[in-house]
């Protein structure tokens, strides 16, 4: 009878619980289905009062100018291969930094963990200058890999795995050790499967970060056909007019392979044991 009565006691806590993530969801969410909808609509019903939610004559002509009014397909690929490079890149030097401050005692590995996290503290406008003398020095201005370059090494993504290191006991790479495992094969064949959740989880931040990027590649790219696909829709604005119907259709598009990642990816992420195989 007790646990019948707690049981039923819950009930309106759950419901109003429920009732709170259903409402933030639809405040979070209807902004971009009116946006999502908006893409099908003709430009003159884009301003048209009063303002309508649903379309009155959709069409896809938008998407299709989209496609065809400027180079959306070059700077699709152009940012696919930053995203793709940058992100791959990402994962293995993160990993590999942590994994040295998560398991070495060398009394530099910390002071140099110090100088990443300070990294964190610093405003990326402030680096700006001096990471583009950087590039520019090493003759990768005006190239793809000079977007990716700098991307590479993330202060966020080397303290997620240095912390998930830092809970793998030292018996399991003591005993790989004894078996005559090098470290790096350690590495790859203990350490990396077992940070598998931190890799999906850091691929999707990283991807989402590269793709979305629009000052670095802006300031590092100069000839149009090495543009990413948000500078490409950042020129659609013009100075004196807005072609709003292809901007909207171009962003929607842009919207597509984030979107896409995450559907594909963040069920390995949340059925993901972090914990697996670290029991002792």
């Amino acid at each position: 009878m007790a646990a019948s009565r707690s049981r039923t006691g819950d009930l309106p806590k759950k419901i109003s619980s429920s009732a709170i993530m259903w409402l933030l969801a639809t405040l979070y969410g209807f902004p971009l289905l009116w946006f999502v909808v908006s893409s099908f609509k003709p430009g003159g019903e884009l301003f048209s009062y009063p303002l309508t939610f649903w379309p009155k004559n959709p069409t896809l002509e938008g998407y299709a100018d989209a496609w065809t009014s400027f180079d959306f397909p070059g700077y699709l690929v152009n940012t696919m291969i930053v995203a793709i490079a940058a992100t791959l890149l990402t994962i293995m030097v993160s990993a590999a930094c942590g994994y040295a401050l998560a398991k070495y005692g060398n009394w530099w590995l910390k002071v140099f963990a110090g100088c990443i996290l300070a990294t964190t503290m610093l405003p990326t406008e402030t680096i700006l200058a001096p990471l583009f003398l950087v590039i520019r020095n090493l003759g990768l201005y005006n190239s793809l890999a000079g977007v990716v370059v700098p991307a590479v090494i993330t202060a966020t993504g080397t303290f997620m795995f240095r912390q998930f290191f830092v809970t793998v006991p030292n018996d399991l790479l003591e005993a790989a050790r004894i078996d005559g495992s090098s470290e790096l094969s350690t590495f790859f064949r203990i350490m990396l499967p077992l940070s598998r959740p931190i890799i999906l989880t850091l691929a999707i931040f990283s991807f989402q970060w590269r793709w979305n990027e629009y000052l670095w590649p802006l300031i590092i790219l100069n000839e149009p056909s090495q543009f990413t696909l948000q500078i490409g829709i950042a020129g659609i604005v013009g100075a004196n007019n807005v072609n709003w119907s292809v901007l909207i259709s171009a962003s929607v598009l842009s919207m597509v392979p984030l979107v896409a990642l995450y559907l594909v990816f963040q069920k390995y992420v949340m059925n993901a044991d972090i914990n697996a195989g670290l029991k002792d």
